[in-house]
């Protein structure tokens, strides 16, 4: 695993319950500004391996960016459930619920259990 792939996995475990980030700034936060489609390939590969809160992760627009209405449907039920609102055009108001990652947080990978 690389340390990039180490600290988006770090990252995302970071989100606390009723907050987002974005793809970018997950990517930003891990030390790759421009490794947001990195993001995307990391959390469709081992959120399930490593129990990510996967749900905790939209666009830039505050939107859910999966196609699959299923997918959709469990990825906005999940944030409900933890008081994230949508607006009437689906869309999560960013200046509320985004999380921004202390500069001093450590972004590393706990011992596998």
């Amino acid at each position: 695993m690389t340390p990039f792939t180490e600290k988006v996995i770090s990252v995302i475990r970071s989100i606390p319950e009723g907050s987002v980030m974005t793809y970018g700034g997950i990517a930003r936060a891990a030390g790759s500004p421009r490794g947001a489609r990195q993001v995307v390939r990391i959390l469709h590969s081992m959120s399930r391996k490593y129990k990510l809160p996967w749900h905790r992760v939209v666009n830039a627009e505050g939107r859910i960016a999966l196609t699959d209405d299923e997918s959709s449907s469990l990825q906005q039920l999940f944030l409900l459930s933890e008081g994230i609102v949508f607006d009437d055009k689906g869309v999560i108001d960013l200046q509320r619920y985004l999380h921004h990652p202390g500069p001093d947080e450590d972004y590393l990978l706990p011992p596998p259990e």
